[in-house]
């Protein structure tokens, strides 16, 4: 009894499940304004390039950088990246595009697909680091900054892959199986359900996001070591899931595996070689984000400079301007700046009596010449003659003796 009732409802909600959950096929994947077509595949490659930059011109403010340093590092990187990245397929899927009833020039065709990621890096670098040395900035803080936003930049690119239905997985049965309607040459078929690889990769990449600012902050990394984190932990999701792909590739079996597996091997080998003698080497952080004499610091203004802007021009300075001429009016100059100016003192009648030497007085943060006094003059102290009263003796008068 239990076995009968199970097997309905068993049935039923796997149903229901798979209703829920199965990624449905896009129903377009370009739309037309006018004569101009909007592809969804470019606007994922667009909108993904926008939040790195975003991302990252945060970051390197928050390390003290230049706002507007990651978008000038941009105007490079970004179509280096795009050129390597479409080199990197056209060379290894060349099949698809020269041979017999190929027509070359649909290698040029960007909006329909095939950008190699390994290509994309690599030349995306070389432009980064054009940019760093045209701005003065250091390559591995630059790195180091950039490479959170690049693997996010990736997981949503990875939708243009959705709305082109390409690059899925093999067939499954899974919950959460992609619905495919065409097939490779963009004919309509009828529904086949596959791994969403385009999705494993996005949540994989935003995983690795979250990977590195983490460790980052844990750890406080720095000469390139966020790189070659991004490294490896991006190669080692590509790995398995590039295993589950059927799309046709030229390189599709060496030694047992695709070439792009082959890649994800090498690489993150490199990058945890990389960090490894990055950490030995140089453990900590970068204290400057630019080279030597470059940067905010050395553009900055010099504050002495600006003080000595700010205070009177000196007197004894012969290219001084209308204001300290103004100031200099009443006061002597000499004509050599080393000389000290004399001040020329008529001699008096009498001796003078030397002066005490003027104490030097500061006028706004300069100092006056000494300047001698006038000499104080004693006037003589004439004594007034002392004049003695004669004494007049009265004569004695014997008065008469009575008897």
């Amino acid at each position: 009894m239990t076995a009968l009732l199970t097997t309905p409802v068993t049935t039923a909600l796997n149903t229901a499940l798979h209703s829920v959950l199965t990624i449905p096929s896009p129903s377009q994947g370009v739309w037309h304004i006018g004569p101009v077509p909007i592809r969804a595949y470019a606007l994922c490659i667009i909108a993904g390039i926008i939040v790195a930059i975003i991302i990252s011109e945060r970051r390197w403010a928050a390390r003290g950088g230049r706002v507007g340093d990651i978008q000038d590092l941009a105007l490079w990187a970004v179509p280096f990246g795009l050129v390597g990245g479409r080199l990197y397929h056209v060379i290894t899927d060349n099949d698809l595009y020269f041979g017999e009833g190929k027509n070359p020039i649909t290698a040029l065709y960007v909006w329909r697909g095939g950008l190699g990621i390994w290509g994309a890096i690599a030349l995306g670098a070389v432009g980064v680091w054009i940019g760093c040395r045209q701005k003065g900035i250091r390559m591995l803080p630059a790195i180091d900054t950039m490479a959170p936003g690049v693997v996010v930049a990736q997981a949503i690119g990875r939708w243009g892959n959705y709305f082109n239905q390409e690059l899925y997985g093999r067939k499954t049965d899974l919950p959460w199986k992609l619905e495919i309607t065409k097939d490779p040459e963009g004919y309509a078929t009828a529904p086949t359900y596959h791994h969403p690889t385009f999705l494993y990769e996005c949540i994989w990449d935003l995983g690795v996001f979250g990977l590195l600012i983490w460790a980052e902050r844990r750890f406080k990394l720095g000469y390139g070591r966020v790189m070659a984190l991004y490294i490896m932990g991006y190669t080692a999701g590509r790995a398995w899931i590039e295993d589950l792909r059927v799309d046709k590739v030229q390189l599709n079996d060496v030694l047992g595996l695709r070439l792009n597996v082959w890649t994800s091997i090498v690489l993150f080998v490199a990058g945890a070689v990389w960090f490894w003698w990055s950490a030995r080497k140089h453990p900590g952080r970068e204290e400057s984000l630019y080279v030597e004499g470059r940067g905010p610091a050395a553009e900055a203004p010099d504050a002495e400079a600006l003080a000595a802007e700010a205070l009177p021009a000196d007197p004894s300075d012969e290219n001084a301007d209308e204001t300290a001429d103004d100031f200099a009016e009443d006061t002597p100059v000499a004509e050599d700046p080393d000389e000290t100016p004399e001040v020329e003192v008529e001699a008096a009648d009498t001796d003078p009596v030397e002066a005490a030497p003027a104490d030097e007085v500061e006028v706004a943060g300069e100092v006056e010449p000494e300047v001698a006094e006038e000499p104080v003059v004693e006037e003589p102290v004439v004594e007034e003659p002392v004049v003695e009263e004669p004494v007049v003796e009265e004569p004695e008068v014997e008065e008469p003796v009575v008897e």
